[in-house]
């Protein structure tokens, strides 16, 4: 597991000169991610070339270096591997939410950016103006097309995620609520992509009102962070009920409540900003 107060990830879109050494290989199979399994350890291969391990990239991209002031620079490589093509002993692919544990927040965060960057490569081969065969651009993270020059970049959805809060003679309570794909028992603050011309605080209104009938004031900036499922930036939010009951949207929702500090249910993973969000309200309460 890489040190995160050691290591600094710099990206770059091209090595800055041929190297041989061995690099860290951010592989998957569809969405999920090659690993080395023992009984002991998970971690993503480190070698220079994927050959041998027995595999042959469909498309392979640089992804840029990880920095440290006394080993130096470690590269990083995404590729993506035919989903049909039988892994070696001791590979097994792996769903990246279940890999955040092993491979702490510096490779979860690069391995995040690689299957981002393998699906838009994947899916942009061919112009979606004209279907002339696109060209990768050496100078950005860019295909362009020949015929027509439309030019098109990694796919980032935002989204606002909101911790509500509510004060009156019952205490301090956040909004929790259960959407329908959740594990059982699990509650969440509430989120939602942004729309063509909205601004973030505008949409964290919308999806409060939207879902669960509540409405919001004092929007205040918390933090945000990326999140490959499939290509959010997710940008945290607190706000305070105005007013309001609780009228779930049946289609998204399965419940939503008021829960206090010391009586909360299962909640999300601590890898997420909606848990930070949640201990935040936790421990100012």
């Amino acid at each position: 597991m890489i040190d995160p107060t050691v290591y600094t990830f710099v990206p770059q879109i091209s090595p800055l000169a041929e190297h041989a050494a061995v690099a860290y290989w951010f592989a998957f199979q569809d969405q999920k991610m090659i690993v080395r399994k023992t009984s002991d350890t998970v971690g993503a291969p480190l070698l220079t070339d994927l050959a041998a391990l027995g595999l042959a990239p469909l498309r392979q991209q640089y992804l840029g270096y990880l920095e440290d002031e006394a080993a130096g620079r470690t590269h990083c490589y995404s590729a993506e591997i035919d989903p049909n093509v039988a892994l070696a002993d001791g590979l097994v692919a792996e769903g990246l939410r279940d890999l955040y544990a092993p491979l702490g927040d510096v490779l979860f965060n690069v391995a995040g950016r690689a299957v981002q960057i393998i699906t838009w490569d994947r899916t942009h081969q061919y112009c979606g103006q004209c279907a002339t065969p696109t060209e990768t651009l050496t100078q950005e993270r860019a295909r362009r097309c020949p015929a027509c020059g439309l030019t098109s970049y990694p796919r980032i959805s935002p989204a606002a995620i909101v911790a509500v809060v509510r004060r009156d003679e019952h205490g301090e309570r956040i909004l929790l609520a259960r959407n329908h794909r959740f594990p059982p028992g699990r509650y969440s603050v509430l989120a939602g992509f942004v729309e063509p011309g909205e601004s973030l605080e505008m949409c964290a209104q919308r999806e409060v009102l939207e879902e669960v009938g509540i409405r919001i004031k004092h929007i205040r900036y918390f933090d945000s962070q990326p999140w490959p499922f499939p290509n959010s930036l997710m940008l945290g939010f607190t706000a305070e009920f105005e007013e309001g009951e609780i009228r779930l949207e049946e289609s998204e929702l399965a419940d939503a409540q008021w829960f206090t500090a010391d009586h909360l249910p299962q909640l999300p993973p601590k890898m997420t900003i909606a848990r930070k969000l949640i201990d935040w309200f936790v421990g100012s309460s």
